[in-house]
């Protein structure tokens, strides 16, 4: 499957119990919406998962997967994200955006000089900030994802407008 047209949704964090329940985390604005756009499969494609949640846990949800029996086979998939096609996936409104839309984004700043493309999209806690890949150095930028530091992103053109905090993208 090609992965521009899938969304990483959601995580497996291990086995919930002995009877085959995972520890699920789910990465969808509405978190138990998470089983409304399965099947869901793994990074790689090799599983493919129907699911089922049993009820919500701290951090996530007690779920069922098909073909996932036994703790040890849940267990066997902690770590795995879970993707869904995009076009499963609700329409967002035009001032939000799913984060593998942004990545590969060439950013331009207001006078439109390049100054890098968006390598991921982070968020520790505050607000979503991109990592910017800046040609010519080995570290990234992080560039708030805030509407005064990003006021335009134009997924048809494929380039996001920055008038970056002064000094951050200087050498």
């Amino acid at each position: 499957m090609d992965d521009e047209k899938r969304i990483c949704v959601g995580a497996i964090g291990g086995a919930f119990g002995v009877h085959g329940e995972v520890r699920l985390k789910s990465f969808t604005a509405e978190p138990e919406a998470i089983a409304d756009y399965a099947p869901l499969t793994s990074e790689d494609g090799a599983h493919v998962f129907d699911v089922q949640i049993v009820r919500a846990i701290a951090q996530g949800f007690a779920a069922r997967l098909t073909g996932v029996r036994s703790k040890e086979e849940a267990d066997a998939l902690k770590g795995v994200r879970l993707f869904a096609p995009r076009d499963r996936l609700p329409q967002l409104p035009d001032d939000e955006f799913y984060h593998a839309d942004l990545i590969g984004l060439a950013v331009y700043d207001t006078g439109g000089v390049a100054l890098g493309t968006v390598r991921t999209v982070q968020n520790h806690g505050a607000s979503d900030l991109l990592e910017v890949a800046v040609p010519g150095r080995s570290a990234t930028v992080l560039l708030p994802f805030t509407q005064a530091a990003v006021p335009t992103v134009d997924l048809a053109a494929g380039r996001i407008v920055a008038d970056p905090p002064a000094g951050l993208f200087d050498d």
